[in-house]
């Protein structure tokens, strides 16, 4: 068996010089994601258009910071301005993606301009969600429902 893995969607070269990036089977995707809270302490989910729905953020970028990567992908998503990212991530954890593939999701605090998205295939819909309401649905990413079931057992928000 191998130790490594294709990355789905990695592309090959132009030029045929490399193949598809092969990532070692103990590395992990990192993503970032946002934690938009409404007063009554629910966080902000995004559908995208299978259905599905997410944590806010995405990939982050060979060069970017996390905060400059959870911009740009808020904004890739839903065409939104981030008011604020906090500097150090409230919560780290992995979890086996849809897909089998373990990913390391990093949460930051962060604050949206106003919520008049534009409607995206990434995000067709946004709503505020409590930890039981994503635990008992059955649309919910699988790091969707570990973060619900981290963010309900701890208190992340002073």
């Amino acid at each position: 068996m191998s130790r490594y893995r294709k990355w789905p969607g990695c592309p090959e070269s132009k030029t045929n010089k490399f193949m598809p990036l092969d990532i070692p089977e103990c590395f992990y995707r990192l993503s970032v994601k946002g934690l938009i809270l409404d007063e009554n302490r629910r966080f902000l989910l995004v559908r995208e258009d299978n259905g599905m729905w997410e944590l806010p953020g995405g990939g982050l970028d060979f060069g970017e910071t996390a905060q400059e990567g959870l911009q740009r992908e808020i904004w890739e998503e839903m065409q939104l301005k981030t008011k604020s990212i906090a500097g150090q991530p409230c919560c780290f954890f992995t979890v086996k993606n849809h897909q089998g593939v373990f990913i390391a999701n990093v949460i930051y605090m962060t604050e949206l301009e106003n919520l008049q998205f534009v409607p995206s295939p990434e995000c067709c819909a946004v709503r505020y969600f409590s930890s039981g309401e994503v635990l008992e649905a059955a649309n919910m990413y699988p790091n969707v429902r570990e973060f619900a079931r981290i963010f309900s057992h701890q208190n992340l928000i002073k």
